[in-house]
């Protein structure tokens, strides 16, 4: 979890105080357990093994992309 947390956004972003490396390690935290892949789990979110969403298949038309951690990840997701 350490290494993720550096290599996916410690190494990548700057934090000014301790406040501001606070705010974004929330952010970062919702992305992990609610968006992130995780190939552990069959490449699910935690969140979702928790709790099964609907899963539907999607024409390349009908998503848009949706930004974590202040833009530092986009995934796609249903428009």
């Amino acid at each position: 979890m350490i290494r993720t947390i550096r290599e996916e956004l410690l190494d990548q972003v700057l934090f000014w105080n301790q406040l501001d490396l606070e705010r974004k390690l929330s952010g970062f935290q919702i992305y992990y357990n609610r968006y992130r892949a995780h190939s552990g789990i069959g490449g699910i979110p935690p969140a979702d093994k928790q709790r099964p969403r609907e899963q539907r298949t999607l024409s390349l038309s009908e998503y848009r992309w949706r930004s974590h951690c202040n833009g530092l990840f986009e995934l796609p997701a249903a428009a």
